[in-house]
């Protein structure tokens, strides 16, 4: 499950302007990098690595973290963990949660309030934060079968 492809040469353009704001330059590395995100597919930096390999052939693997990381400390994108997998990185900046397949291992963004409420109590939505808490980050995932794994075990 993805998100539509959004249109790449506004998407950079935005990305110049607020890498720019955050003191860094928007390199031909760095543009690379954000439009291979911009797929919308949660790849590892592996999968980045090798997508913008073929467009800059002399990348290395140490150049697309770097520009992973600085895209995310930008706010351009983030670094999504589970258990102990590699991390993948999302450019949704959409409040969302992450739904991962234990099967086949695809990940899918969870857009806020996507659930419907007869399934609320089961995901563990109904949170009671302590009085006085302030909330400056949140990171929900949910754990399963995506759609396709789920009706290919029903067979089985």
């Amino acid at each position: 499950m993805t998100l539509p492809e959004s249109n790449n040469e506004a998407s950079s353009k935005n990305c110049n302007e607020t890498i720019s704001q955050k003191g860094f330059r928007f390199t031909a590395q760095r543009r690379e990098v954000y439009d291979a995100l911009m797929q919308r597919d949660h790849p590892t930096a592996v999968d980045v690595f090798l997508r913008v390999q073929k467009k800059l052939p002399g990348i290395s693997l140490a150049t697309v973290y770097n520009c992973l990381e600085t895209l995310a400390e930008c706010g351009l994108a983030r670094a999504v963990n589970h258990d102990r997998q590699p991390s993948r990185y999302c450019a949704n900046l959409e409040p969302h949660a992450h739904f991962f397949c234990e099967k086949c291992g695809a990940v899918a963004d969870v857009p806020h309030g996507a659930l419907p409420p007869s399934q609320i109590d089961q995901a563990g939505m109904g949170w009671h934060l302590p009085a006085g808490a302030v909330v400056t980050h949140r990171e929900v995932a949910f754990t399963g079968l995506c759609p396709d794994c789920a009706a290919t075990n029903q067979k089985s």
